[in-house]
């Protein structure tokens, strides 16, 4: 009988420390973060490497005991659903892009796009004139400020000095066709060649030949609906200062094969 009570009291704290275990679980503040596919910002969730922005995030938050989820989503879809306060968070935000948002002091990277063409080339870009002199390749649907996108416009064709490349591999479909001599340049924004280039095993196979000004500041964008977002901001803000200050940022950068710079 005395061991049937041990058993029975053995039990009763058993229950109660998973009761206890079970509402820590439960009350674990999540912060969820969300964007379109743009490795190395934010690359496929649950993957070894998702992305610079998303560990980023995932390791700051860590500190204070915050856990961040990771969405892969459209780019319309992200916004919307931010800007609602169904999700946190949005990556690689630039001001323009939702004004509304809250937006840390310090960037977390600038977007730069740069043209880069084979070793031996010697051109160098020096503003939409210098660009009749080569065979551009770029990628459809793709963004590159007013000036360059007016002159693709203008210029594209399937074998003329503008080639646009389309699907899943387009990138990779313009070094091909640039290392074959099928295209002189290739405009990319500079951390997605660098990650690409670094990844494929191709690093140093290419010469940076100029980049388009100005650069872009990207944040990680929090949502004008929720009031934790201003703490959020804070948090990220201070981590920011501190990976940067500390090395730990740059070490990130250079798992991914991107510099700062």
């Amino acid at each position: 009988m005395p061991l049937c009570r041990h058993l029975s009291a053995l039990v009763q704290v058993l229950s109660l420390l998973l009761c206890l275990a079970a509402t820590g679980v439960a009350r674990a503040e999540t912060l969820v973060i969300a964007g379109d596919i743009w490795c190395p910002i934010n690359c496929e969730p649950g993957s070894a490497r998702p992305g610079i922005f998303v560990e980023l995030a995932q390791r700051i938050f860590a500190e204070s005991g915050i856990r961040v989820e990771y969405q892969a989503l459209n780019w319309a879809r992200t916004l919307r659903e931010v800007r609602s306060g169904t999700l946190n968070a949005a990556i690689g935000a630039g001001v323009a892009d939702a004004p509304d948002f809250l937006f840390t002091a310090t960037p977390v990277a600038q977007s730069r796009n740069c043209f880069f063409t084979r070793p031996d080339s010697t051109w160098q870009f020096s503003g939409v004139d210098s660009l009749p002199q080569v065979r551009l390749g770029v990628i459809n649907d793709y963004s590159y400020g007013d000036q360059l996108n007016a002159y693709i416009a203008d210029k594209r064709s399937r074998s003329g000095p503008i080639q646009v490349a389309s699907g899943d591999r387009a990138l990779a479909l313009n070094v091909s066709k640039l290392l074959h001599g099928r295209l002189d340049a290739v405009l990319e924004n500079r951390w997605v060649m660098q990650s690409m280039l670094a990844s494929s095993g191709q690093s140093g196979t290419l010469r940076e030949a100029g980049c388009r000004e100005t650069d872009a500041p990207i944040y990680l964008a929090f949502s004008p609906a929720l009031d934790s977002s201003r703490r959020y901001v804070e948090l990220f803000e201070q981590g920011l200062r501190r990976y940067r200050a500390d090395g730990r940022l740059q070490a990130l950068l250079k798992a991914y094969g991107v510099d700062e710079g």
